[in-house]
């Protein structure tokens, strides 16, 4: 164990002896991990930061907005209206198969699913 270490453990105990790591949010509460290993490790610290203060990666924010342009197109009855939300979604897909792709992430899998959901909402792909 090194000098540092050392130093923690001491730091560490002296709070829970003057009981100041007895009160805080979840107390007793099993933690919820997050499976982080698709995540980069020289990346992994400042996601875990901004995730914790409300800040979502692209990839999500993305998927997001194509779960809400498939409840909008379900819900949507004017033609021209569908066209144009037809076309963001599209182009959203083709932002999140990008950005997918740069990260070396396999496309088959999501193109696979969008087409289980197509099928499932009785639309066909040509």
């Amino acid at each position: 164990m090194d000098i540092l270490d050392r130093i923690a453990e001491r730091k560490l105990a002296e709070a829970v002896a003057r009981g100041l790591l007895d009160d805080y949010p979840g107390k007793g509460e099993p933690l919820e991990l997050e499976d982080l290993s698709g995540v980069p490790d020289d990346v992994r610290a400042g996601y875990v930061l901004l995730k914790g203060h409300g800040f979502l990666p692209e990839e999500l924010c993305l998927r997001k907005e194509l779960v809400d342009l498939d409840a909008l197109l379900a819900a949507c009855t004017d033609d021209g209206a569908r066209e144009r939300l037809r076309s963001s979604r599209t182009s959203a897909a083709v932002r999140l198969a990008l950005l997918l792709e740069r990260r070396g992430v396999s496309l088959a899998f999501h193109e696979y699913a969008e087409r289980v959901v197509e099928r499932l909402a009785g639309e066909t792909r040509a």
